[in-house]
Protein backbone atom coordinates (compact mmCIF):
# COMPACT_ATOMS: atom_id res chain seq x y z
CA UNK A 1 0.00 0.00 0.00
CA UNK A 2 1.57 3.28 -1.11
CA UNK A 3 -1.38 5.61 -0.56
CA UNK A 4 -1.81 7.35 2.79
CA UNK A 5 -5.49 6.72 3.51
CA UNK A 6 -5.85 9.26 6.31
CA UNK A 7 -5.22 12.18 3.94
CA UNK A 8 -7.40 13.43 1.10
CA UNK A 9 -6.09 14.31 -2.38
CA UNK A 10 -5.15 17.78 -1.11
CA UNK A 11 -3.15 16.45 1.84
CA UNK A 12 -5.77 17.28 4.45
CA UNK A 13 -6.36 14.83 7.31
CA UNK A 14 -9.51 12.76 7.08
CA UNK A 15 -11.22 9.85 8.72
CA UNK A 16 -11.43 6.97 6.25
CA UNK A 17 -14.99 6.25 5.09
CA UNK A 18 -15.69 2.59 5.87
CA UNK A 19 -19.43 2.72 5.16
CA UNK A 20 -19.13 0.57 2.04
CA UNK A 21 -17.20 -2.19 3.81
CA UNK A 22 -18.90 -5.35 5.02
CA UNK A 23 -19.37 -5.98 8.71
CA UNK A 24 -17.16 -8.94 9.62
CA UNK A 25 -15.88 -10.60 12.77
CA UNK A 26 -12.50 -9.16 13.70
CA UNK A 27 -10.02 -10.02 16.43
CA UNK A 28 -6.76 -8.30 17.35
CA UNK A 29 -4.12 -9.45 19.83
CA UNK A 30 -1.46 -7.11 21.18
CA UNK A 31 1.20 -7.49 23.82
CA UNK A 32 3.83 -5.57 25.72
CA UNK A 33 5.81 -5.88 28.90
CA UNK A 34 6.84 -3.91 31.91
CA UNK A 35 10.20 -4.72 33.44
CA UNK A 36 10.84 -3.96 37.10
CA UNK A 37 12.93 -4.80 40.13
CA UNK A 38 12.44 -8.33 41.47
CA UNK A 39 11.17 -6.89 44.76
CA UNK A 40 8.45 -4.94 42.94
CA UNK A 41 7.30 -8.02 41.06
CA UNK A 42 7.09 -9.95 44.33
CA UNK A 43 5.04 -7.18 45.95
CA UNK A 44 2.59 -7.25 43.02
CA UNK A 45 2.31 -11.05 43.14
CA UNK A 46 1.74 -10.99 46.91
CA UNK A 47 -0.85 -8.21 46.68
CA UNK A 48 1.23 -5.96 48.91
CA UNK A 49 1.21 -2.75 46.85
CA UNK A 50 -0.44 -0.14 49.09
CA UNK A 51 -2.58 1.29 46.26
CA UNK A 52 -4.43 -2.02 45.89
CA UNK A 53 -4.74 -4.99 43.54
CA UNK A 54 -2.47 -3.83 40.73
CA UNK A 55 -3.49 -6.36 38.09
CA UNK A 56 -7.23 -5.94 38.69
CA UNK A 57 -6.93 -2.19 38.33
CA UNK A 58 -4.69 -2.58 35.25
CA UNK A 59 -7.25 -4.93 33.71
CA UNK A 60 -10.06 -2.42 34.22
CA UNK A 61 -7.90 0.42 32.90
CA UNK A 62 -6.95 -1.56 29.79
CA UNK A 63 -10.56 -2.46 29.02
CA UNK A 64 -11.72 1.11 29.60
CA UNK A 65 -8.96 2.41 27.32
CA UNK A 66 -9.86 -0.04 24.55
CA UNK A 67 -13.46 1.21 24.71
CA UNK A 68 -12.29 4.84 24.42
CA UNK A 69 -9.70 4.41 21.66
CA UNK A 70 -11.82 6.16 19.01
CA UNK A 71 -12.00 9.22 21.26
CA UNK A 72 -8.27 9.56 21.89
CA UNK A 73 -6.67 8.61 18.55
CA UNK A 74 -7.80 11.23 16.03
CA UNK A 75 -8.56 9.15 12.91
CA UNK A 76 -9.59 5.95 14.70
CA UNK A 77 -13.23 4.90 14.30
CA UNK A 78 -15.24 4.61 17.51
CA UNK A 79 -16.33 1.00 17.89
CA UNK A 80 -18.76 -0.80 20.14
CA UNK A 81 -16.49 -3.63 21.22
CA UNK A 82 -17.92 -7.12 21.64
CA UNK A 83 -15.14 -8.32 23.94
CA UNK A 84 -11.86 -7.35 25.53
CA UNK A 85 -9.64 -9.54 27.68
CA UNK A 86 -6.40 -8.57 29.39
CA UNK A 87 -3.99 -11.20 30.72
CA UNK A 88 -0.71 -11.08 32.61
CA UNK A 89 2.23 -13.47 32.70
CA UNK A 90 4.97 -13.16 35.32
CA UNK A 91 8.60 -13.60 34.31
CA UNK A 92 10.76 -13.86 37.42
CA UNK A 93 14.05 -14.11 35.49
CA UNK A 94 13.74 -10.71 33.75
CA UNK A 95 11.84 -9.68 36.10
CA UNK A 96 8.81 -8.44 34.18
CA UNK A 97 5.10 -8.80 33.55
CA UNK A 98 3.95 -9.61 30.01
CA UNK A 99 0.62 -7.95 29.23
CA UNK A 100 -1.64 -9.25 26.46
CA UNK A 101 -4.95 -7.90 25.17
CA UNK A 102 -7.44 -9.71 22.93
CA UNK A 103 -10.16 -7.49 21.47
CA UNK A 104 -13.15 -8.70 19.43
CA UNK A 105 -15.77 -6.91 17.36
CA UNK A 106 -18.25 -7.32 14.52
CA UNK A 107 -17.55 -4.15 12.52
CA UNK A 108 -16.46 -2.55 9.25
CA UNK A 109 -12.97 -1.83 10.58
CA UNK A 110 -10.45 -3.64 12.74
CA UNK A 111 -9.58 -3.44 16.42
CA UNK A 112 -5.79 -3.31 16.23
CA UNK A 113 -5.63 0.15 17.79
CA UNK A 114 -7.96 -0.91 20.58
CA UNK A 115 -5.75 -3.88 21.46
CA UNK A 116 -2.59 -1.76 21.37
CA UNK A 117 -4.23 0.94 23.49
CA UNK A 118 -5.41 -1.63 26.03
CA UNK A 119 -1.88 -3.00 26.48
CA UNK A 120 -0.35 0.48 26.68
CA UNK A 121 -2.74 1.70 29.35
CA UNK A 122 -2.55 -1.54 31.35
CA UNK A 123 1.25 -1.16 31.45
CA UNK A 124 1.00 2.52 32.39
CA UNK A 125 -1.43 1.64 35.16
CA UNK A 126 1.00 -0.91 36.59
CA UNK A 127 3.68 1.78 36.48
CA UNK A 128 1.42 4.32 38.17
CA UNK A 129 0.41 1.98 40.97
CA UNK A 130 4.01 0.82 41.63
CA UNK A 131 6.08 3.95 41.01
CA UNK A 132 6.49 4.63 44.74
CA UNK A 133 8.42 1.33 44.94
CA UNK A 134 10.23 1.39 41.60
CA UNK A 135 10.56 4.49 39.42
CA UNK A 136 12.94 2.69 37.03
CA UNK A 137 10.32 0.35 35.53
CA UNK A 138 10.58 0.06 31.74
CA UNK A 139 7.64 -0.45 29.38
CA UNK A 140 8.75 -2.11 26.13
CA UNK A 141 7.74 -4.30 23.24
CA UNK A 142 4.22 -3.01 22.67
CA UNK A 143 3.20 -4.61 19.40
CA UNK A 144 0.43 -6.15 17.39
CA UNK A 145 0.69 -9.93 17.57
CA UNK A 146 -2.14 -10.84 15.20
CA UNK A 147 -5.32 -9.67 13.57
CA UNK A 148 -8.08 -11.55 11.82
CA UNK A 149 -10.98 -10.54 9.62
CA UNK A 150 -11.63 -7.78 7.19
CA UNK A 151 -10.60 -7.15 3.60
CA UNK A 152 -6.88 -7.73 4.24
CA UNK A 153 -7.55 -11.06 5.97
CA UNK A 154 -5.42 -12.60 8.69
CA UNK A 155 -2.01 -11.38 9.78
CA UNK A 156 0.42 -12.76 12.36
CA UNK A 157 3.65 -11.18 13.55
CA UNK A 158 6.86 -13.07 12.93
CA UNK A 159 8.55 -11.37 15.89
Amino acid sequence: MTELTHFDKNGNPRMVDVSSKDVTYRVAVARGRIQMQAETLELIKAGNIHKGDVLSVATCAGIMAAKQTGGIIPMCHPLGLDGCEISFTFNETEPAIKVEAVVRVYARTGVEMEALTAVSIACLTIYDMCKAYDKAMIITGIMLVSKTGGKSGNWHSTM
